[in-house]
């Protein structure tokens, strides 16, 4: 019989002690189970008061199947000093997320509940995954909170930047899961973890496209590149080979990822045909549906006589639509629509009209080009599935783990 998916990841037979601290970030700790097991690993979570607010014991239980530990109170356990049990039998103890008063009493060797009694007890190496406010992160108590924690052989990552669930902007995001896996990875000296992606060929274009006019003036639109590059990012992150087409931004190229910078769509559609063959296609770019018949050679003037220069234009070339109709199609290809009305039946008709597998849409009148958040549709043939308002990285994230279980 063939082994389970999750039996056959490269960190079978070792030991994760997950301790879910309080946040909003505690949700993320759900996926984290999921993915530390589909790497072989067998996973034992600790539910602190604070981590009972947000997720219950009775998901991690059935996501890890093992029990959960919820108090240092328990009785059973304890008549055989659990929390040293549990404090010994991990090869690796991640604090997930780590809250800035959960460091704090890490830091300071405080021993009040199961949590850190188990981690002053321990033996065994401990990783901390900071979510907190950018204002929290940045205080100088948590500051040398996380200096001590790493002077004494805790591993500390980074928080990612973003938009928080607060509403304001900077480091303080617990990182996505996938990155938090390879973390685990490399401390266990797993370095062959495999992605849901791993093996896949993702072809991306994201940003405007500028078509000139004249050596000063071209046609452009609002388009920042955030989320087409912020799917480049997740798809690096869950193993994809990512070759991104990128319009004129000015965004920093993700980790992992292959960038080739154009300027036109016609620059575009040529990179898109060179970067083929794919396993995905995920149109994101917002390309100009036009441009000018013919570029000046020199600035264009105002004559003085009041009379505007004709500007004659012509249609650019289709990309999504050419690539759809090609020989050499990926299997999946996907399109957005970026529309200010009726979002919905625009997708649709641009789903039928295309020949794509599935437009992704959003209302950029409510969610302006440019800005950090961003609420997505996907349009299929299957129907439509919302995602709600989250910030472009998450949405990224959320587009590519459906990517992942299609190609699955």
């Amino acid at each position: 019989m063939a082994q389970p998916l999750h039996k056959r990841g490269a960190m079978i037979g070792k030991r994760i002690l997950l301790i879910v601290g309080g946040g909003i970030a505690a949700y993320k700790a759900c996926e984290m189970v999921r993915l530390i097991r589909k790497q072989g690993a067998d996973v034992t979570c600790v539910l602190t008061d604070g981590g009972a607010h947000f997720v219950t014991a009775m998901t991690l239980a059935a996501l890890s199947e093992n029990p959960v530990h919820t108090t240092l109170w328990d009785l059973k356990n304890e008549v055989e000093m659990g929390h040293i049990q549990l404090s010994r039998q991990a090869d690796l103890i991640v604090v997930c997320p780590a809250t800035a008063d959960l460091m704090a009493r890490m830091a300071a060797g405080i021993a009040d509940d199961l949590a850190t009694t188990l981690l002053l007890a321990t033996d065994k190496p401990v990783m901390a995954v900071p979510a907190m406010n950018v204002r929290m992160w940045q205080h100088a108590a948590t500051v040398r909170n996380v200096a001590t924690l790493r002077g004494s052989g805790v591993t500390v990552l980074n928080p990612d930047e973003g938009v928080m669930a607060c509403g304001e902007y900077g480091p303080g995001r617990l990182p996505e899961p996938e990155a938090v896996l390879a973390a685990i990875a490399d401390r266990l000296g797993a370095t062959n973890v495999a992605g849901p992606l791993t093996g896949k060929r993702v072809l991306i274009t994201a940003g405007p496209t500028h078509e000139p006019i004249d050596p000063v003036r071209y046609i452009a639109n609002r388009s920042s590149g955030k989320q087409g590059f912020a799917i480049a990012a997740a798809a690096a992150k869950a193993g994809a080979q990512v070759t991104l087409i990128a319009g004129p931004v000015t965004l920093q190229t993700p980790a992992g990822v292959t960038r080739v910078d154009v300027e036109t769509a016609r620059q575009m559609s040529a990179a898109v045909d060179a970067a083929l063959p794919a396993d995905v296609a995920i149109m994101v770019a917002a390309v100009a549906d036009w441009r000018s018949a013919g570029e000046a050679n020199q600035k264009i003037k105002k004559d003085g006589s009041g009379q505007v220069p004709p500007l004659q234009l012509v249609e650019n070339p289709d990309i999504l639509a050419t690539l759809c109709k090609s020989d050499r199609r990926p299997p999946l290809v996907i399109g957005f629509a970026a529309e200010t009305n009726d979002v919905l039946a625009h997708a649709q008709a641009k789903l039928a009209r295309k020949g794509a597998d599935w437009i992704v849409a959003n209302d950029v009148a409510t969610h302006k080009m440019g800005g950090e958040i961003n609420a997505l549709h996907i349009v299929s043939a299957a129907g439509i599935e919302s995602l709600g308002e989250m910030p472009k990285d998450a949405a990224a994230a959320a587009l590519v783990q459906r990517i992942a279980d299609v190609l699955a």
